[in-house]
């Protein structure tokens, strides 16, 4: 199982930057979680729109779906190649229909299979096992847990404090985790986003392999989110930016951390605490 993270802002992309978008990649199989603000542009420079397997959707937030519409047009509106196959998509019930319904009706009818889940429903999506949890936010999300190979992925969508998070984390290799403020939530939000000082402790307690924050706000400052985790999670951390690629095999030796806005190159391994800040 391989992790490219294509974008991790949260809210709205930062200068250079994208919202929640990533590529998890299993015996060929190519799957893209969360198609947030900006990471078409981002995601084509790894795969073609059509070399794109499946999609998985954990909330109806644009954030982490608006980016579904230019990937269904490239698939779509071709002049040198037949139009893709419809495109398997999997999200909450709902949750997509005001960005299917940025295009004129019946433009876009031929590009996605829609394959709506309830969180708290497990399902298959090619070589993966996907689990789900129902987790507090704004409007239905859904944690979701993805396991192939043995290997097992954690991600917790966008979510306030919920017992479940623990059921969804539990040993997993990777948790990539929301956490949009360092360490304290804004009173009116704290219902329904977390910290990285919260996502430190859930690493602890579940006893992941490796960390990896997203959703950071832009303005929230990365060293800091770090250091906050690292205070309940002893483990490899890293912040999610463009290009960083993580994987369960790959774990560089804990304690680096590198300089504050330092962005991972293209195809390199998340280093244990490395930075890649949101706006730099």
């Amino acid at each position: 199982m391989r992790l490219t993270v294509l974008g991790g802002c949260g809210a709205w992309p930062a200068a250079g930057q994208a919202c929640s978008g990533y590529l998890v990649e299993h015996d060929g199989f190519r799957l893209l979680v969360d198609p947030g603000y900006a990471i078409l542009p981002r995601l084509l420079q790894f795969v073609h729109a059509d070399d794109v397997d499946a999609v998985l959707v954990s909330h109806g937030h644009p954030d982490h779906c608006a980016d579904l519409n230019p990937l269904l047009r490239a698939r779509t509106f071709r002049d040198d190649r037949a139009p893709a196959p419809a495109l398997p998509v999997y999200a909450p019930p709902g949750a997509l229909g005001p960005v299917l319904a940025l295009d004129r009706p019946g433009a876009l009818d031929g590009a996605i299979d829609l394959r709506e889940f309830t969180p708290g429903e497990g399902f298959g999506v090619g070589p993966f096992g996907v689990r789900s949890w129902l987790l507090p936010h704004f409007v239905p999300n859904a944690g979701l847990r993805l396991e192939s190979g043995g290997h097992h992925l954690a991600y917790t969508g966008d979510t306030g404090p919920s017992p479940d998070l623990l059921s969804l984390a539990l040993g997993a290799d990777l948790l990539l985790a929301e956490a949009s403020c360092a360490r304290q939530v804004p009173d009116d939000s704290a219902r329904y986003l977390s910290s990285a000082s919260q996502a430190g402790q859930l690493a602890h307690r579940a006893g992941v392999g490796q960390l990896i924050l997203t959703h950071l706000v832009p303005g929230t400052d990365a060293a800091e989110s770090v250091e906050a985790a690292a205070e309940g999670y002893s483990g490899p951390i890293a912040v999610a930016s463009p290009d960083l690629v993580a994987s369960p095999d790959l774990v560089a030796s804990p304690g680096a951390v590198a300089s504050p806005g330092a962005v991972a190159s293209p195809g390199a391994v998340a280093s244990p605490g490395a930075v890649a800040g949101p706006g730099r």
